[in-house]
């Protein structure tokens, strides 16, 4: 695994809690976007309706993301619900890279936003910060369309 991204993650782990409570019943997922190892642009979901993390960090930043690696504690999603797929407004902007800490479980999800990624020709790496990133989001994600949790 890159270690290079962990710092990278601790901070988008930072953004997704900003948060709660507002994002429920969505999970508080956290997105930096990073150009020369520098973070340009800060993401975090928003209530329902609103920016999903990628979204928000994404409308920051006008100019091209060819070499610009987003960095997300959840899988981005890969369909459109109240808002449009994260993973295909990445894939739109054309960011560089994409570093995940966990895959979304989600029925709708289930790696379908990284095999976008994928597709797309966009550098993707996974488990950055896994356990971690698990312990701040897995009571926040729906596991199965029975799952109780929101």
């Amino acid at each position: 695994m890159d270690r290079s991204f962990i710092p990278h993650m601790w901070a988008a782990l930072y953004e997704g809690r900003k948060a709660l409570p507002d994002c429920r019943p969505n999970p508080p997922v956290g997105c930096v976007l990073v150009r020369d190892d520098r973070i340009i642009a800060r993401g975090y979901t928003q209530p329902p309706g609103a920016y999903h993390a990628e979204a928000m960090a994404l409308s920051h930043v006008s100019s091209d993301l060819d070499d610009v690696t987003a960095v997300v504690t959840l899988e981005p999603c890969s369909y459109d619900g109240r808002t449009p797929s994260c993973a295909r407004a990445l894939v739109e902007r054309r960011i560089q890279a994409v570093v995940i800490a966990l895959l979304d479980p989600h029925p709708n999800n289930r790696g379908r936003g990284l095999q976008i990624l994928k597709e797309a020709g966009i550098a993707v790496t996974l488990g950055v910060l896994a356990a971690e990133a698990e312990q701040e989001l897995g009571s926040y994600l729906i596991r199965s369309v029975s799952d109780p949790s929101p």
